[in-house]
This record gives C-alpha cells, structure tokens and sequence, in this order.
C-alpha cells in the first residue's frame, strides 16, 4: 500500500497533473520537489527518521539553473534512490521515447513504471500507481511497450555504458582494453573494441568518438 509519495519534477504544469492524479486516488501524503538534489536528501531523511517514502514519480529531463548539483537528471537520480533504498516503488514519468534509454532504467534501475507524457498520460500514470500498488508487475505504457519489444533494436548494454563513461573521461581506445583486460570485461580485443564503438556511432549517427561522447551526454545516458 502506498502511503507516502515524493515527486521529483521541475514544471509546474506537470507537477500539477500528477498532485491531482494522487488526489483522485485518495493519496494526500505527497511532497514535490524541482531539482532532483532535494528529493534525494529528502528520501535519505525520510529514511533516516524511520518514516521512508513508498513511491517515487520522477521525470528524465531537467533543467539547469544557478545552482550547482551532483545529481544532473532522472536517471542518475532514479539509480541513487534505487542504490539507496531498494524497496521504494519508482515510476519514471517523461517524454523520452527512446527504447534503449527505456530498458536501461527497467534493467538497471529496475523501475517499477514508465509512463510517457502525452494525450493519455494522466490516465496511464493512474494506472501505473493502482498497478504498482497492487502487485508486483510493472506498467509501461502502450506507445513505447511495442518498442522495446522490437527485435531488430540494437540494445545498449553496461558495456558500451562503460565504454562510452571511459572516452568521456579521456580514456583512450587502448587504455580502455587494458583496463577491461584486467577486469575480465569483453570485449578486450582491439578488433571487437572497434566493431563496438562503430555500432554505437551507426547507431546514434555521430561522426566520430568526440560527437558520440557529446551525443549519449545530451541525452543523459553517461
């Protein structure tokens, strides 16, 4: 049974949608928070007064202001709270459509819900809290379900994640084989390392290293 919610979105707007879909089902424990630094110090204190929250909504995207912040976006922030307490319910609330984007959260943040904003939002965020609330299942709505469904999708893995965390922190192509060759990480080969990085720059259209570095930080992935 949820009791006890956090929300963690920077427009008003959207934040006002999800207070009344909390209302309509009758669950009026909520705080709210714009920055995704405050809804993590106050899940930790939650936690540490012995009353933790039960569910987190948390949007992708964020904006930037004067303020400096160790958590960027929801999806670092989704991981932290995760890390943190790992039976909190999380329900990740956005426009993001992409489907490897999608999955990684299920598969490593273990998500309890995704929900993408749009025409039927509203109606599926209510579903997705009943869901969550009742059972054990998780909720993705329709649009992106068929996605992540699709076959011929090259999926990112913890590998390339690595890979790609590695070159934007100026590690080198060799000096990443090295380091996977101690760790016992594959792919470890000069040959495999390349085929790898010149899927992931097909895949996301970069012309070269630099740009697809610059491309998986924009869109939050590293």
């Amino acid at each position: 049974m949820l009791q006890k919610i956090i929300i963690a979105e920077d427009l008003d707007a959207m934040n006002l949608g999800i207070v009344q879909v909390l209302k309509d089902l009758n669950l009026l424990n909520f705080q709210h928070t714009k920055f995704c630094d405050d809804a993590f110090l106050k899940i930790r204190a939650a936690i540490h007064q012995n009353e933790p929250f039960d569910l987190l909504i948390s949007d992708l995207s964020f904006k930037k202001d004067h303020r400096e912040t160790n958590i960027a976006n929801g999806d670092e922030l989704v991981q932290k709270v995760r890390e943190l307490q790992p039976n909190i319910k999380i329900i990740v609330y956005s426009v993001e459509d992409k489907s490897y984007r999608i999955k990684s959260l299920f598969d490593n943040a273990e998500i309890d819900g995704f929900v993408l904003k749009g025409l039927n939002s509203i109606e599926e965020l209510k579903k997705a809290i009943h869901l969550i609330s009742t059972s054990d299942q998780k909720f993705i709505s329709p649009e992106v379900a068929s996605a992540l469904q699709e076959k011929n999708n090259y999926e990112i893995d913890h590998v390339d994640i690595k890979i790609l965390k590695h070159l934007a922190a100026g590690t080198s192509q060799d000096e990443i084989i090295e380091i996977f060759k101690s760790t016992d990480i594959k792919p470890n080969s000069k040959s495999a390392m390349e085929k790898r990085l010149s899927r992931l720059k097909d895949f996301f259209k970069a012309n070269n290293t630099v740009h697809l570095v610059s491309i998986t930080k924009d869109m939050g992935i590293i």
